[in-house]
């Protein structure tokens, strides 16, 4: 038989555990409240960037900021990649490639179908240099009231036979293709359906034209067709009055003021 004094200890030892499970899950309970993230503060707005910060990133600001580089530099447009004249390229012709309609002209005028051509190694840009040839030929001011019209041919199969050939030489090529005129290299010529300008006015110009290299190229370009087209050099019609285009407009204007069109 169990004494008195055994179930009064087994009571007593009942009630402590109970007590110390009791204790230990309130303990657990607040561990776990503890470990709870804290609540996050709201994060703050994005701070939009500047005007002078968007702008200076924006690449339609930069180019629209940017020049223009044929407007600015109407020798680049020409076709002069440097302003430096070697006395010789390779020797060989290139014939730019490309065909274009002769411009409109009045009725019955003769179309001219032109290939221009361009010594290789020559500091050039050969379709600006045509370019500039073709735009010299079809202007309005040009050889077009005479009952001319040119249109521009290549060498490809199936392109039109050329009828007139201009040649952007340099100086030794110029004087062999001007032979027996002596050139030097700095003047130009026409023999039969070739012109031949010279690399050297190419990209100098000439005195009477001082920098204004564009219209010179203008003139030499009318000027030596001119030739192939069956015209002879002319004199200064009078003091102060336009050039005549078949004036030697390289060598001096005699008194008159530069010109580069037949018909200006």
């Amino acid at each position: 038989m169990v004494s008195r004094r055994v179930v009064r200890r087994r009571r007593q030892v009942l009630a402590g555990g109970l007590l110390l499970v009791a204790a230990v899950s309130t303990a657990a309970a607040v561990s776990r409240e503890d470990a709870a993230p804290a609540p996050q503060a709201p994060a703050a707005a994005p701070v939009p960037p500047s005007p002078s910060a968007t702008a200076a990133r924006s690449p339609a600001t930069t180019a629209a900021s940017a020049p223009d580089p044929v407007d600015a530099d109407p020798d680049r447009a020409a076709g002069v990649l440097e302003r430096r004249v070697p006395d010789a390229g390779t020797g060989r012709r290139v014939t730019v490639p490309g065909t274009s309609a002769a411009a409109p002209a009045a009725e019955g005028a003769r179309v001219v179908q032109t290939r221009v051509q361009v010594e290789e190694g020559l500091p050039a840009d050969h379709e600006a240099v045509a370019g500039t040839v073709m735009a010299a030929l079809q202007d309005e001011r040009g050889w077009a009231p005479d009952g001319w019209a040119f249109a521009r041919t290549d060498d490809a199969e199936g392109s039109p036979a050329p009828d007139l050939t201009v040649v952007v030489a340099g100086p030794d090529l110029t004087d062999d293709l001007c032979a027996p005129l002596r050139t030097r290299g700095r003047l130009s010529c026409a023999v039969g359906d070739v012109a031949v300008l010279t690399w050297y006015r190419w990209v100098e110009g000439a005195e009477a034209y001082g920098e204004d290299r564009a219209g010179y190229r203008q003139y030499l370009v009318s000027h030596e067709v001119g030739h192939t087209l069956g015209h002879g050099h002319v004199g200064c019609p009078g003091e102060g009055e336009p050039a005549p285009v078949m004036l030697q407009q390289t060598k001096g204007l005699q008194g008159c003021a530069a010109n580069p069109w037949p018909h200006p």
